[in-house]
């Protein structure tokens, strides 16, 4: 097992790709501290990593809140006595046009993907400073890297995510912490199966593989980055697009 016997914190964790990530660390043999700002999926997440034989919790936190993200990461480490690895999933959209964009479209997308990072990174490195060891993992896109029409604030986020990541790197690398980014592609969740064929073909024509991702694509980039086997990779991001970004 990868991860046995491994403490993970997973933004984001009730859905999606988070929720993927949470239940294949789990399969490695990871306990796993399930946060969410909704609690049913965030509960029914936990639920199945114990029925896979692992110890989990679920915390209901909103990432954009710097006082309840520091209460649940003390909560977390007196439960399961430390934190090895840190997942930043959590993200919004709120898409349209920079022109008619309203700032608080804006401010929103940017105090949960963007804060939502500096917040948990800020709060998981003191436990893992005195460990001595860590992995931080954090969900940005592609479109951090190539920006997208209709996504402004979106792609500063993740843009922003990236910077931040290379910066932790730099300054957590002489305590035995690494800090990387995956940036996914188009990636099959609910918001592509609600596509209209002329739009599932239009991206489809982006992508040189000619298929979407799957969470799993995504969810093994992040064990291998979470494992020892990245233990010499720091500071880099690595694209999960089936080659768009190339």
């Amino acid at each position: 097992m990868l991860l046995k016997d491994k403490v993970a914190v997973i933004t984001g964790g009730g859905a999606g790709i988070g929720r993927e990530i949470a239940l294949v660390f789990a399969r490695e043999g990871c306990d796993i501290a399930v946060c969410d700002v909704a609690e049913g999926p965030a509960s029914e997440t936990a639920a199945e990593i114990c029925e896979i034989g692992r110890k989990a919790e679920y915390y209901v936190v909103d990432v954009s809140k710097t006082d309840e993200v520091e209460v649940t990461v003390n909560k977390i480490v007196d439960k399961f006595g430390g934190i090895n690895i840190l997942i930043n999933n959590a993200g919004i959209t709120r898409d349209g046009l920079l022109m008619r964009m309203s700032e608080s479209d804006w401010d929103a997308v940017l105090s949960v993907n963007l804060k939502g990072v500096f917040n948990f990174t800020r709060a998981v490195v003191r436990p893992m400073m005195k460990a001595r060891t860590g992995r931080i993992v954090s969900i940005a896109s592609v479109v951090g890297l190539m920006g997208n029409p209709g996504q402004a604030n979106y792609s500063a986020s993740k843009a922003g995510i990236i910077g931040l990541t290379k910066s932790v790197a730099k300054e957590l690398a002489s305590r035995g912490i690494t800090a990387n980014a995956i940036a996914p592609g188009f990636i099959s969740t609910r918001m592509t199966d609600a596509l209209s064929e002329t739009q599932r073909n239009a991206m489809l024509e982006r992508i040189p593989l000619k298929r979407f991702g799957e969470t799993s694509d995504v969810a093994n980039t992040a064990l291998f980055l979470a494992s020892d086997m990245a233990g010499y990779i720091t500071g880099q991001v690595i694209t999960v697009d089936g080659g768009m970004v190339m």
